[in-house]
């Protein structure tokens, strides 16, 4: 994880300030704390995405990964949302899930993170017994 967000990131900033206080984190704030909630929701995507978690086919393109990545950080804000004691703020939730897709975004738009997690559940292509067999057959023909 720490080689997508790192420990001092915004993001896990805010999972490790929600995870500590998940009983009373809303209580500090007058109000919805939308940032909080969006960084957290992005730190749990990625992370949820690294651990395969309700992921029964893997995103093929950087497109995919990214849908992938936002329904994971909506859950999240909607399970934060639910939690809280505070009231959204009329748009509130629109900015909250807007500040969790520029977070994702960013972090895929770094050098080679998206590549590298379309590799992470990337199955491993083996060639089957018939193919070898086949490019076999076809290189005895040719001779």
């Amino acid at each position: 994880m720490d080689n997508f967000l790192a420990p001092h990131s915004t993001e896990a900033m805010a999972h490790s300030r929600l995870s500590e206080d998940w009983l009373d984190w809303d209580i500090s704030h007058p109000s919805f704390d939308e940032s909080l909630v969006a960084h957290c929701a992005s730190y749990h995507a990625f992370d949820r995405y690294l651990s395969g978690e309700d992921l029964f086919i893997p995103p093929r393109f950087p497109s995919e990964l990214e849908r992938v990545l936002r329904r994971h950080a909506y859950d999240s804000i909607h399970n934060a949302i639910s939690r809280s004691r505070q009231t959204l703020k009329p748009g509130g939730y629109s900015r909250t899930c807007h500040l969790a897709e520029q977070s994702i975004r960013s972090v895929l738009n770094i050098a080679d993170n998206a590549r590298r997690l379309l590799a992470w559940h990337r199955p491993i292509t083996v060639p089957s017994p018939v193919t070898v067999d086949m490019t076999h057959t076809a290189l005895i023909i040719k001779v």
